[in-house]
């Protein structure tokens, strides 16, 4: 799938087969607004909470794209000092543009299945 803002293109490939996957592709294509978050990560928020049934917890790694259950967001982790397993988290895919994820930050960005 690919995040693009601009000339900036994110690609992410599916990492996992859950209901949250699932849902977030049922929901595309959709443009959010992406933002900062603690140094570590670029949020933003779907028009609605995503189905988390069966959904398990990760321990976050560089590039994954996730959702973290009580805020219903939607995320890249660009930085994961000093975090570790969390319940909350559930990986929905990953990339390799680290870089440009960092692009993002405060622009409209559409999300579209990459055909």
């Amino acid at each position: 799938m690919h995040f693009t803002a601009g000339s900036t293109v994110v690609t992410v490939t599916i990492a996992e087969d859950n209901a949250t996957t699932r849902d977030f592709l049922s929901m595309l294509p959709m443009t959010l607004e992406f933002k900062d978050y603690h140094g570590q990560e670029k949020i933003s928020y779907p028009p609605r909470p995503f189905d988390y049934t069966g959904a398990p917890g990760i321990a976050p790694q560089v590039g994954d794209l996730f959702s973290y259950k009580p805020w219903a967001n939607l995320g890249f982790f660009y930085n994961v000092d000093g975090l570790g397993h969390s319940d909350d988290l559930v990986r929905i895919g990953a990339t390799t543009d680290l870089d440009k994820i960092m692009d993002l930050d405060r622009k409209r960005v559409t999300i579209q299945v990459a055909g």
